[in-house]
């Protein structure tokens, strides 16, 4: 996980190379935007979505961030953004018939989450 880049009064976290399709997490990432990290943290355990692991460690990751090097309460953050961004691909081939080969492609992502204060959360949606 790194932490680089944030406004004051923010705390980010992200999980770079995760080996999930980037289609796969972000059904899971966009169930979490705009929650409280509590109820986040809730949503992520509750999940049937293998990847939902992967996503409540970076959140576990950010609101440490927050409280450590940023000195926020971590009981007042919400989840100002997630996104997953694609990483690099692993290419593996299959035999296929007649001496022909598939290309099998191995998807990567890179999960990116910004913790913030409510009101912090509100200014940063309008300005997208």
């Amino acid at each position: 996980m790194a932490t680089t880049g944030t406004t004051p009064g923010q705390a980010r976290a992200v999980a770079r190379y995760v080996r999930v399709a980037p289609d796969k997490a972000r059904q899971v990432v966009a169930q979490i935007r705009g929650l409280r990290v509590s109820e986040a943290q809730r949503v992520l355990q509750l999940s049937r979505k293998g990847v939902a692991e992967q996503v409540l460690k970076t959140l576990n990751s950010a609101a440490a961030n927050a409280e450590n090097n940023a000195d926020l309460d971590v009981d007042d953050l919400v989840v100002v953004s997630a996104t997953v961004d694609e990483g690099p691909m692993f290419k593996r081939f299959r035999p296929r018939a007649m001496g022909r080969a598939a290309r099998i492609r191995k998807r990567t992502s890179h999960i990116t989450i910004v913790l913030g204060t409510p009101t912090r959360a509100a200014a940063g949606d309008k300005e997208q």
